[in-house]
């Protein structure tokens, strides 16, 4: 063994509870996410609506808490009535963001019926390039409002007598960015944001809203942005959005150090959140809703003009990927006493975990698996994981831990669950300290380690997937845990009596 980990943890010592919205993902109009990825009418395995069953089985498997739609960029250039009603009398659009064609055979109520059918909510964005505060709040009367007004009742009349009840909207999306669709400059924003919000829990004062942070760490407007925005609306909105996406720019250990980044990200804007609450002297903390991340591959992606469902932004991900992703999910529990919503961007083809043929198969991507074990099973609470390891000098971010791991609690399966990735290029060796749960048994141990450039294919689906490691039979050893060079790990362990 070249290194030593040793972590240590407390039930008592926790950050916060991670709730199921955590495990969110972001569905957009944008290549095949909708058209050819979750809906392919003709397809052998579609249902009546035209939505792929496979597929459908895959999400599933993810446990997502809720579906974020339909931008993303594509938002804020979208009139959502296109959306509604008979879809023979749909039009047919130009889609600003991704220069596609949009035939909106997918609105709304589809939408919402597909989200209860995977058992997710629906967190739906609002137009705030060119739609109005307005438009806003018609969209919610159109979605919650019970019946007896134009939009509730043109609900009913397209087929949903109940109100869809979507509880979580985001106040438009990336409007500090310059290739935003009528992008605003932060008190243009923060003006019009604030107007909105009043008009939609003015129509339905139980729904929760994010407002539009930083697009990136690297906006020139990043953090100030974050600042002006809420001291415009911090007094109306529950949530402010950030958004952050890392590839490989040729510096593998930076690449793998991402999660360090990404910590601090969310840390800088809760701090700008937190000096807003200090100069308004609030009572109330504002909440983040990460509702964009991802492993994306920007440098390569090209567009095409004017083609319906593109094949664009369709990065097959490596084992390497599935490693610095599994960083990034450690960053998230580690943040959830101020991270209540986090969106993988984005669920199926387009920068996604699910990836499809045209009439053919679907298959997990390698950022599949971490996600779907820490969906499953890092629930309940999140812990404090106190660690000493060795570190790392990283050229963009100086020096790092040469793992990243997060922990969570779940009281009520008595189960503890732990995330590790090793970055460093040595095997490690793990320590783990675990005496105030009492006696626990071992669980399981999956890993997933070996080739990093590899990939799954239709042809080699399974390429790379988790393996299982043997564990040890008495519940009370708890011995070193080998850590190969740049591997991601869940840990789990059941408690054989009330801790």
């Amino acid at each position: 063994m070249n290194g030593k980990v040793h972590i240590m943890l407390d039930k008592d010592y926790t950050v916060g509870p991670i709730g199921s919205r955590l495990y969110s993902t972001f569905v957009e109009h944008l290549g095949r996410c909708i058209y050819g990825g979750i809906y392919e009418p003709g397809h052998p395995q579609a249902d009546a609506q035209g939505f792929r069953e496979d597929v459908r089985a895959l999400v599933k498997e993810l446990h997502f808490g809720a579906l974020r739609y339909p931008g993303g960029n594509f938002v804020s250039g979208y009139n959502w009535r296109d959306g509604i009603g008979p879809r023979a009398e749909r039009p047919v659009r130009l889609d600003y963001a991704w220069s596609s064609l949009e035939p909106n055979e997918i609105g709304i109520d589809e939408f919402s019926d597909y989200a209860k059918s995977v058992g997710s909510e629906v967190m739906y964005a609002v137009n705030m390039g060119t739609g109005t505060p307005q438009e806003a709040g018609y969209l919610v009367e159109y979605a919650n409002f019970p019946s007896g007004t134009f939009y509730s009742d043109l609900r009913i009349k397209n087929g949903h007598r109940d109100p869809h009840n979507i509880k979580l909207w985001c106040v438009g999306n990336e409007m500090d960015g310059a290739w935003q669709t009528c992008h605003l400059d932060a008190p243009d924003y923060g003006k019009k944001a604030l107007e909105a919000a009043k008009i939609m829990k003015w129509v339905d004062p139980s729904i929760e809203l994010a407002v539009c942070g930083s697009a990136s760490s690297w906006q020139p407007s990043y953090p100030e942005w974050d600042r002006v925005v809420l001291e415009y609306t911090y007094d109306k909105v529950d949530y402010i959005s950030l958004h952050r996406y890392y590839e490989n720019l040729g510096n593998e250990l930076d690449f793998l150090a991402s999660f360090h980044e990404m910590d601090g990200f969310i840390k800088t804007v809760a701090a700008a959140a937190d000096y807003v609450k200090a100069l308004k002297r609030s009572k109330r903390t504002m909440m983040l809703s990460f509702d964009e991340w991802n492993i994306w591959y920007q440098a390569k992606t090209r567009l095409k003009q004017w083609e319906f469902a593109p094949p664009i932004l369709e990065d097959n991900y490596s084992l390497l990927d599935a490693v610095v992703f599994g960083g990034l999910l450690c960053t998230l529990i580690n943040n959830a006493d101020r991270v209540r919503i986090a969106c993988l961007a984005q669920m199926v083809n387009v920068i996604a975990p699910i990836f499809t043929e045209t009439g053919g198969r679907a298959i997990r991507q390698t950022i599949f698996y971490p996600f779907a074990m820490a969906a499953q099973y890092c629930t309940g609470t999140a812990l404090k994981v106190f660690s000493k390891a060795p570190v790392l000098e990283s050229a963009a971010y100086g020096e790092v831990s040469s793992i990243a791991s997060a922990a969570a609690y779940d009281e009520g399966r008595g189960e503890l669950a732990i995330l590790c990735v090793n970055i460093s290029g040595e095997t490690q060796s793990l320590e783990l300290d675990l005496r105030s749960f009492g006696r626990v048994r071992w669980i399981e141990h999956r890993i997933m380690d070996g080739d990093l450039s590899a990939v799954n294919t239709f042809d080699a689906p399974d390429r790379v997937i988790p393996r299982s490691l043997a564990v040890p039979a008495d519940a009370l050893s708890m011995p070193e845990v080998p850590l190969p060079p740049k591997s991601f790990h869940l840990m789990r362990f059941k408690g054989e009596h009330p801790c």
